[in-house]
């Protein structure tokens, strides 16, 4: 089985549109956040999460995300018991807004959250897309916030909340890609009826939200087969613990952090070529300059398939 063809199309935002398919777009990451999983809260002051993003943007993303609430594993996100509340969750957000579009007024800013009150105090002060990893269902106002302001939309696949994740049941191999693929579906039946255009929407698998370890790696071999619902793929695998099981677990021992922390990243570029080689034509990533040069190598073999 060859590389796959991405479909080009126009993603409808909230004031501009943008062509996927042509090329990856890369999404840069900034975690304004004391506990994240990846960078340990090093962008959690206003003043290093713009700078921050700034440099992204000049080691060539097209897009930057900013989250401030963590949707690691046992987190208790989602659902009626966040662990941010919404008005900290904009006190820490807002100011990077306002921070990154002073200096940059062409940025085109994600917002990862899944509150509806986030969504649009972001989207009020220049953010164009909202990267919801529920699909809409933690705040049940989300769909019509989304659909009343225009904005761009993220709807990601999960499993259950971040506090479930540990303990919820394996899934056959054979079962993985149905139940994110009817997932989804359902995902994009609720935008819909919330009156959500189609043209502003892009679907994420949910790499690591609900699949335990080896299920990501059966989701990835088979990711492409999601292209049949009709919507540009994001994808997020990078720093994904579940690329820490398998491939790259035998080079972590004797490591010191610094050989770790590169090893880590290895692996993560590994994932995103195959996701892109398999349909991705967004990829949310953590190191910008090495992702962009990657995804240059893929689309250049995407390009030659002709």
């Amino acid at each position: 089985m060859g590389f796959v063809t991405r479909t080009v199309v126009d993603w409808r935002l909230r004031t501009r549109t943008i062509t996927l398919g042509k090329k990856t777009r890369v999404m840069g990451v900034v975690n304004i956040t004391p506990d994240s999983f990846s960078d340990g809260g090093m962008y959690f002051a206003s003043e290093a999460a713009v700078e921050h993003a700034l440099k992204l943007l000049d080691e060539g993303a097209d897009l930057i995300d900013l989250g401030a609430e963590s949707t690691r594993p046992g987190a208790t996100a989602g659902g009626d018991d966040p662990t941010v509340s919404a008005e900290e969750e904009q006190a820490r957000l807002l100011p990077v807004i306002e921070g990154v579009l002073k200096a940059r007024p062409e940025t085109i800013i994600s917002v990862d959250t899944y509150k509806a009150a986030t969504a649009r105090a972001a989207l009020a002060a220049g953010a164009e897309i909202v990267n919801d990893v529920s699909g809409l269902t933690w705040d049940k106002e989300m769909g019509a916030t989304c659909a009343v302001t225009g904005a761009g939309v993220v709807l990601m696949h999960t499993r259950g909340t971040p506090a479930e994740w540990k303990t919820q049941q394996s899934l056959d191999p054979d079962a993985v890609l149905e139940v994110v693929r009817s997932g989804l579906e359902a995902r994009l039946a609720e935008a819909a009826a919330a009156g959500i255009r189609r043209e502003a929407i892009v679907i994420d698998p949910g790499y690591g939200f609900g699949k335990r370890f080896e299920e990501n790696f059966v989701l990835l071999a088979n990711q492409a087969e999601l292209l049949a619902l009709q919507r540009p793929l994001l994808v997020g695998v990078s720093r994904k613990s579940f690329l820490f099981r398998g491939s790259a677990k035998h080079s972590e021992a004797g490591k010191g952090v610094s050989e770790l922390k590169e090893a880590r990243e290895s692996a993560s570029l590994a994932a995103m070529n195959a996701a892109i080689l398999n349909g991705a034509s967004v990829v949310r990533v953590h190191a910008v300059r090495a992702s962009v040069e990657v995804a240059q190598v893929a689309d250049a073999a995407l390009a030659a398939r002709g």
